[in-house]
Parts: C-alpha cells; sequence; structure tokens
C-alpha cells in the first residue's frame, strides 16, 4: 500500500512538471504585442485657432505711404461755363453766324423763344430755320450788352439777364433796337444750352400796353409867380 501511494505521488509530480514545461513553451510561441511609447522630446502642435482662420502678422516698422497728389480740375466753374456760352451766342450775333447761334441752344422741340416783337417760337429746328432766311440780309452788326446777371440755379441750371442795344443794316436799309433780355441755361452733358430766351423792347408802344401796366405821368412842378 506504501509503495502504491509512493507510486501515485510520483506519477502527479510528474504529470505536474510536464504541464509546466508546456506552458513555457507556449508563452514563447505567442507573437508579442508591440509597445506604444511616447516620445517626450517631440514638439507639441499648437491647438488650432477657434475661429479656423491664422490671424495675419503684425508688422512692427512704419508703413511706407507715398504723398497724393492733389487734383487739379480743368474745367471751368459752372458760372464760367455759362458766360462762356452766353458770349458765344452775342458772337455769333455779331457775325450772323447760323451755326455759332444755334448751337448754343438747346436742340431739342421743347426749346422756347419770346421773341421782341411779342411773337413765339417753338423748337430748334424753326430757330434754325428763322436764323437761316433773316441772317443773309443782315450786315454790319454792332451788339452792345450791359447789366449782365448770372444767378446759378444749382450746378444745372442759371438765368442770365442784360439790357442791350444793337443796330443794323438789313436788306441795304439801317436800323436799331434796344431792349431787355433773359436767358435760361441748362446743363446739357458738359456744355452748357439756352432752353429760353425772352427778349422786350426797351421802350414798348405805348399804344400796346393797358391803362393798369401804364407808368404814371409825373405832374408838371408848379412854376412861381413872380
Amino acid at each position: 500500500m506504501i509503495l502504491n501511494k509512493l507510486a501515485l505521488v510520483v506519477l502527479f509530480a510528474l504529470i505536474g512538471s510536464q504541464i509546466a514545461v508546456a506552458q513555457n513553451s507556449n508563452s514563447s510561441t505567442t507573437t508579442p504585442r508591440p509597445r506604444t511609447t511616447t516620445n517626450t522630446n517631440q514638439q507639441q502642435k499648437a491647438a488650432p485657432s477657434p475661429t479656423g482662420t491664422e490671424k495675419p502678422a503684425v508688422s512692427t516698422g512704419t508703413p511706407k505711404t507715398s504723398p497724393k497728389k492733389p487734383v487739379v480740375s480743368t474745367e471751368p466753374s459752372s458760372s464760367e461755363g455759362v458766360v462762356a456760352a452766353f458770349n458765344a451766342l452775342l458772337d455769333g450775333i455779331r457775325h450772323a453766324d447760323v451755326n455759332g447761334v444755334t448751337s448754343i441752344y438747346w436742340n431739342s422741340p421743347r426749346l422756347s423763344l419770346f421773341n421782341y416783337n411779342g411773337s413765339v417760337t417753338k423748337g430748334w429746328e424753326q430757330v434754325r430755320e428763322n436764323r437761316k432766311s433773316s441772317y443773309p440780309e443782315i450786315k454790319d452788326v454792332k451788339l452792345d450788352v450791359r447789366d449782365v446777371a448770372v444767378t446759378m440755379l444749382g450746378p444745372n441750371g442759371a438765368v442770365v439777364t442784360c439790357q442791350w442795344s444793337q443796330s443794323q443794316t438789313y436788306k441795304g436799309a439801317p436800323e436799331t433796337a434796344a431792349g431787355r433780355m433773359t436767358l435760361v441755361f441748362k446743363k446739357v452733358g458738359t456744355a452748357w444750352k439756352a432752353i429760353h430766351l425772352h427778349s422786350s423792347p426797351d421802350s414798348p408802344n405805348p399804344a400796346s400796353i393797358p391803362p393798369s401796366e401804364q407808368t404814371p405821368k409825373a405832374s408838371p412842378t408848379p412854376v412861381p409867380e413872380g
């Protein structure tokens, strides 16, 4: 019995040693897992900006700026442009120049002229036809203008008033006239154009003036009795 028990103890010991050897051999053939290492020498990346955009670098140097050149206007002022157009019209009249005169007027059917003789001319085409029929018969024009006043009505409008006297020869016969004139100018594009003319006699015929518009006659100064 004792021998049998001893044999069993030896048998169990042999079996245990074989199991331990088997476990050691299995652990040596297992593929090892790679180890993750952290390199503390690497520089960490900066966190992105919350807005997702990078701020531009700010230069600390003084920016170089070139001095601005002054803007010089080559166009005349508004009043000078009106006066130039008015003088061109007068020059055209003095030379009985159809093109010179009609180029100052507004080329529109709405152009209107209240003439010296009381008639009305409407439209640029009619004004031109009237000048073409009368100017070839006019010679030796002398036109004097005084009391010229220019009133600007903003950047695109103006009124010119004056008194005038004119002498000329029409169909070989001398004639003279004097009166007042009002011209309304409008800026069309870059040019000033006369859109309306009103001319009236300096001394109208008293017979054509209604009593309500007549100037009262001055009472004669009494002569003291001697």
